[in-house]
């Protein structure tokens, strides 16, 4: 067994810690045997009764666990077993695709498999936690277990009655919500539109030019589920700034918000069609609508819970109080917007670290909403982070800059690994954006994929080092995130970051994943903000430059 003070310095030492040290690598597993074409369903229920129990759990017992401060030791041995357990599933996975599909979706196949997953996770959890810390967890957080143990019973037991109700027809959830939603848009459409024309037996509504079809997945379903899960999130992390039962409010708020604005999105889709912009419709608008619907909900949710007296546990905070007072306190002194600002409880810099990337995913959802195959609105991602950037260029100045030759050879690195898959095929992916830029005049098509090359090597790396390294893997650790070194980055908020940036780049998850990863090391290794930089910029403009000369577009 390694200690603490071993070479792994950067496994949490305590018992908390090591719980969320276990969470975060069974899902980076999870996530690898999911990225495999064609897995097999290995644990079936034991997935949703697990995380329910875990989480339980650990909300449950959270003031009893942070209390835990012993130096717990990590077993690399079965730590190593557990990696070499977890390839095996997926090469198990992978002989499928080879001629395999047989003897891995037998009973004996899927029994191996599942029993080796099983063994796996037992090793993992043993690695991160001895078997007599276990123990001593289960007794101090008694009956904390107690309750976990039967909640993730009752998942085991309302799964197959939940999604049974799901895919009914008549009585589901998802029919009454598709009914409203229905009716709703049609009430709209109703005083805008002359001769709109509704179907409620086929949920069929629009215009003789243009009409769509309401499916329980565009009735706001997913948005819900979504916003329930941020709400709730947030509402935890938050806890000690919010008051209760007052803050459990604005979940409902955020509800109602979503699905109302998930009928003005489906309003909004009619009207483009019928203006006479189908594929802005169909392709653009109705892809960004729904992410635009929730972010702007969960902005609206966020900025309640933060402002409202009634909802915060300092009302000093809301109302603007806390800004009014930190000008204040710049006349005299430092002091006083430092104490503003932790009763705030976020660091003022903040703003600096996220508002660069905010700005790229906000210019992204109004170009792609107002694109069809094309996205020629695409340099307003680049204006917009640009201008971000410079605005809150006096804070920026204060990181570390430089880099060294690291960097560039971790970009490299990461560049053949997200190119890996179509150096095997030899052949480029299908997309439209060449054919796109074919049928542009030279001048813009010069113009788009200068725009194109110049966010990825400049803007993007930036804003997105800044958000996810600079910001996220450092507030998993503290509040006051700005007072943590880079050199201090833990394997958690390192694998939280990753995760996170790796889940927004969709189909290119898993090697956004490794990605984040790396630049993380890197930027651990050497302290500084201009390597995971320089490494991220690296990655980009090698991989623009194979596009442009493989004609690969599908990677952009």
């Amino acid at each position: 067994m390694i200690s603490q003070s071993g070479p792994l310095f950067f496994v949490p030492r305590h018992l908390l810690g090591r719980l969320y040290l276990f969470a975060a690598v069974l899902i980076v597993d999870c996530l690898c045997i999911a990225g495999i074409p064609h897995p097999v369903e290995l644990l079936g229920p034991l997935a949703s009764s697990g995380i329910v129990a875990f989480a339980v759990f650990v909300v449950l017992g959270y003031s009893r666990l942070k209390l835990d401060q012993e130096d717990i030791p990590f077993n690399t041995w079965f730590f190593g077993a557990h990696l070499l357990i977890i390839v095996a599933v997926c090469l198990g996975n992978l002989a499928a695709l080879n001629g395999f599909a047989a003897q891995r979706d037998s009973m004996a196949g899927q029994l191996t498999l599942r029993t080796l997953l099983l063994a796996g996770i037992a090793l993992l959890a043993l690695a991160c936690l001895p078997l007599r810390t276990g123990v001593r967890a289960l007794r101090n957080t008694s009956p904390s277990w107690v309750f976990a143990v039967l909640a993730g019973g009752l998942a085991w037991y309302l799964r197959s009655p939940l999604q049974s109700s799901w895919y009914a027809s008549s009585n589901s959830r998802g029919r009454m919500l598709q009914v409203a939603t229905f009716d709703a848009a049609y009430s709209v459409l109703h005083g805008i539109l002359p001769g709109v024309a509704a179907d409620p037996a086929t949920f069929t509504i629009g215009t003789p030019r243009f009409s769509i079809f309401i499916a329980k997945s565009c009735s706001g379903m997913e948005g819900l589920g979504l916003v329930l899960v941020f709400t709730t999130a947030w509402l935890i992390y938050f806890r000690k700034e919010n008051r209760f039962p007052q803050a459990l409010l604005l979940v409902p708020c955020a509800l109602v918000c979503v699905w109302l604005l998930n009928v003005v999105r489906i309003c909004l889709l009619i009207l483009i069609g019928d203006a006479g912009a189908p594929d802005v419709a169909m392709l653009g608008f109705h892809s960004q609508a729904g992410w635009i619907a929730f972010t702007t909900a969960a902005f609206a949710f966020s900025m309640a819970a933060s402002k409202l007296s009634w909802v915060r546990r300092t009302p000093g905070a809301a109302n603007g109080a806390g800004i009014d007072a930190a000008l204040a306190g710049s006349d005299r002194g430092t002091g006083g917007a430092d104490k503003v600002g932790r009763e705030a409880g976020e660091s003022p810099a903040t703003r600096a670290y996220l508002v660069p990337f905010l700005a790229i995913l906000a210019a992204s959802f109004v170009s792609k909403a107002a694109s069809g195959y094309f996205e020629w609105l695409y340099p307003l991602r680049f204006v917009s982070a640009a201008i971000a950037l410079w605005f809150f260029r006096a804070e920026l100045r204060k990181l570390n800059w430089r880099f060294g030759w690291i960097a560039p050879l971790t970009g490299a690195a990461i560049f053949l690994v997200w190119i890996a898959s179509s150096w095997w095929t030899k052949e480029p992916s299908a997309s439209h954006l060449g054919t796109a830029l074919a049928a542009l005049s030279p001048t813009a098509r010069l113009t788009w994929i200068s725009f194109r090359v110049a966010a990825a090597a400049v803007t993007v790396p930036i804003a997105e080092e800044l958000a996810f390294r600079g910001y996220l893997a450092r507030r998993v650790i503290d509040r006051e995130f700005e007072a943590v070194p880079f050199s201090n980055l833990t394997l958690l908020s390192m694998g939280v970051s990753s995760v996170v940036f790796g889940v927004l780049h969709s189909q290119h998850w898993m090697a956004g994943i490794l990605a984040g990863l790396a630049y993380a090391a890197v930027l651990k290794w050497r302290g500084r903000m201009g390597d995971a930089v320089v490494a991220h910029a690296t990655s980009n403009l090698l991989l623009a430059a194979w596009v442009l000369l493989r004609a690969d577009w599908a990677q952009w």
